[in-house]
């Protein structure tokens, strides 16, 4: 049933946004110095003839969403070709609904023909990912949540009720066999917070490639202000949670990296660890051996362990390996792999316990993935692709929504602090850490509470605009 606050995208302008790392940052094979935003202004027509612009933006993230032997910049050039081809699309979506419908819908019907399209003439010379064609559909996706709330003037979490939805969670879900979830004539607001916090703690990531201590420095290290060495981000963030990547093919340096980090850790107060083995994984033993040493010879240190994310392969539905061994350990979070419901359920059959949720795979999904996970007793997180300026804020307001394990991982201070400082100036505490924490209370107003007004950030020329004006 149609509802008055339904709405439909009308016109779409697209902006590309560079930023430069101050520190690389290691994403399997690949190390990342730089990276494109993909910004998104999006103007929506109301079924009661109201309009209204909402934003969204994303990291194109080109090494962890097409992990390649292919060099960068042919990726970098295709994931913003695919973007402005998205852009027209979404301006010629001719559908009226709630954000949650309308991206649903354009995810099942539109997006695979799309990159199907693109890959039959591969600007790149190989196939765009699936993971790739959802971060480059997030931006849009995102800015129609924002759209509802700027309409209705609400927050975009007030959104998610039966009041503003045409369909129930079960034209969307379906209960894995054997489970008594019930989806229908349930609404997203059930499974989402009713007070949801003000402030988070925050997870610092420990780069493969950043130095522990002096040692380990090479004087090429930006002299900027910020920390370096491990010890002092954490006494100057207060920080009580480290997410640790490891290489997840060499067991003797993941070990003793873990236990490096550790000491560091305890020594400084830290309270909490997660190790992400950087999905090159292929035998759940790998992962075993490490913890139970770790059991055996650092008790303390396996104790901080909160969780273990993604060891294993992208493709799930390709590399069905059983990881019940690690999570009889462990609590073991799906990453990378978990692009929908669907390849949830199949990880939770394998073993998988919990679900690290991204806004780069779409606000829709996001929202989908934890109504699923947590009606079937799955644990979540909300991790992070080193979101800057706009693309930080869904992405915080996603953890506090969704209710966490522990927190928000949030790292785009370490890596690139000063492409944030327009909107730091309105938002401060989003774009740093204060005793650990990220405080999220200067988000107010419709919309994912941007403040967009108030940024004093002078965008480039459109990439690409398509619909009325």
């Amino acid at each position: 049933m149609a509802k008055p606050t339904d709405i439909r995208v009308a016109a779409a302008e697209l902006f590309f946004l560079p930023v430069e790392t101050r520190m690389p940052l290691k994403f399997g094979h690949e190390t990342l110095t730089h990276v494109t935003c993909a910004r998104v202004r999006l103007t929506v027509r109301l079924a009661n003839g109201g309009s209204a612009t909402g934003w969204g933006e994303t990291p194109l993230s080109v090494q962890w969403v097409w992990p390649s032997a292919l060099p960068y910049e042919p990726r970098h050039r295709a994931l913003k070709e695919f973007c402005v081809r998205l852009a027209k699309a979404w301006a010629l979506f001719d559908a009226l609904g709630h954000p949650l419908e309308l991206g649903h819908d354009f995810q099942q019907t539109e997006l695979p023909g799309l990159l199907d399209a693109f890959n039959g003439d591969s600007p790149a010379g190989e196939p765009m990912p699936w993971l790739a064609a959802l971060v480059c559909c997030s931006l849009f996706d995102i800015a129609l949540h924002d759209a509802l709330g700027k309409a209705l003037g609400r927050p975009t979490y007030e959104t998610y009720s039966a009041e503003h939805f045409s369909r129930d969670l079960g034209q969307f879900l379906e209960p894995a066999n054997g489970s008594d979830a019930k989806f229908a004539g349930r609404f997203p607001d059930e499974f989402l917070a009713a007070d949801p916090p003000t402030s988070l703690p925050a997870w610092h990531l420990v780069g493969g490639l950043d130095p522990l201590d002096e040692s380990e420095l090479t004087g090429d290290e930006p002299d900027d202000g910020c920390p370096v060495l491990l010890a002092d981000w954490i006494r100057t963030d207060g920080l009580t949670c480290l997410k640790i990547k490891l290489r997840g093919n060499d067991a003797n340096w993941d070990y003793e990296r873990l236990a490096r980090i550790g000491e560091i850790a305890i020594a400084h107060g830290v309270l909490w660890l997660t190790a992400d083995f950087n999905c090159t994984v292929t035998d759940p033993e790998y992962v075993n051996v490490i913890l139970d040493r770790l059991a055996a010879e650092h008790q303390r240190l396996y104790n901080m362990i909160l969780y273990v994310e993604q060891p294993f392969p992208y493709e799930l539905e390709t590399n069905r390996i059983d990881v019940h061994s690690v999570s009889a350990r462990k609590p073991l979070f799906l990453d990378e792999s978990a692009h929908d419901w669907k390849l949830i359920r199949l990880g939770r059959e394998l073993g998988w316990t919990g679900v690290a949720l991204k806004t780069c795979k779409t606000q829709t999904g996001a929202i989908l993935s934890a109504c699923w996970a947590k009606a079937h007793g799955m644990t979540l997180m909300v991790q992070d692709l080193t979101n800057p300026m706009l693309a930080q804020i869904p992405h915080v307001q996603l953890a506090a929504g969704v209710g966490t394990i522990m927190g928000v991982e949030t790292n785009s201070m370490q890596f690139y602090p000063e492409a944030s400082a327009a909107e730091a100036v309105i938002h401060p505490e989003i774009y740093r850490r204060r005793s650990g924490q990220v405080d999220l209370s200067t988000l107010t107003g419709p919309g994912f509470g941007y403040r967009l007004e108030e940024i004093d950030r002078d965008l480039p020329e459109p990439a690409a605009a398509f619909g009325e004006g």
